[in-house]
């Protein structure tokens, strides 16, 4: 935020709980400095991608109405980490419109978008929802998986099959499933769409790193020309 626009917020803040107001100017000035400073890589309001977005004056509104003790900057900006946290856990680089040959500009291009997305000057970019059902490609990956269902329905039961459902969330977005290929981990060693499992032989709640590795590999494995 502009020191300005962090001005507007203290007024705002004051206006809705007047003991927060200075006791003159100088101590204005201090408080202003003191906001204008923590609030610098704040923004005002900034988008979300499932349309939550972020409004540092409602924040500050929610803490007056919520909490006993004064406002401080600290209370809008731990919020905003967050906040941008989340954006950035949900965006998915796009494809640069620079000449991938180009490393120098390809690389300046997706640092551009990625800052864009954490300071909140732009949206991040996410894999659309499926309304007409999936893609040719999407729908024979959940094929293999069983039968597929709507998307509200595997939601509501993502609690109760926690497995099923990151399968399910990989071949939506194109990712490799690591339980597509058997586990080369020499403790584990689970054949393909078996779990991975511990030391004890107890299925494991994320697949080796050796065994998603090999299922990338083979994802994004060259195909070989047709005879």
């Amino acid at each position: 935020m502009t020191r300005e626009e962090v001005a507007a917020l203290l007024a705002y803040a004051v206006r809705l709980d007047p003991r927060t107001a200075p006791a003159d100017q100088a101590a204005a000035a201090e408080t202003l400095d003191q906001w204008a400073d923590l609030l610098a890589d704040v923004p005002p309001t900034a988008p979300h991608p499932n349309g939550r977005h972020w409004d540092a004056a409602q924040v500050v509104r929610h803490h007056i109405a919520t909490s006993p003790y004064p406002v401080r900057p600290s209370d809008v900006s731990r919020p905003w980490h967050s906040f941008r946290r989340d954006v950035v856990d949900r965006h998915h680089d796009p494809v640069p419109a620079a000449d991938p040959d180009d490393a120098e500009a390809y690389r300046a291009e997706l640092v551009g978008t990625r800052n864009a997305v954490a300071t909140g000057a732009s949206t991040a970019a996410t894999y659309r929802e499926l309304t007409g059902g999936p893609a040719p490609e999407v729908a024979e990956r959940l094929a293999a998986l069983g039968d597929y269902v709507p998307r509200t329905v595997a939601q509501a039961l993502a609690e109760f099959r926690p497995r099923r459902a990151e399968r399910e969330r990989r071949a939506v977005e194109g990712l490799p499933d690591p339980l597509d290929v058997a586990c080369p981990h020499v403790h584990c060693l689970a054949r393909a769409g078996e779990p991975c499992v511990n030391r004890r032989r107890n299925p494991r709640r994320t697949a080796h790193p050796s065994r998603l590795d090999l299922a990338t590999a083979r994802r994004y494995a060259p195909k070989e020309p047709a005879a």
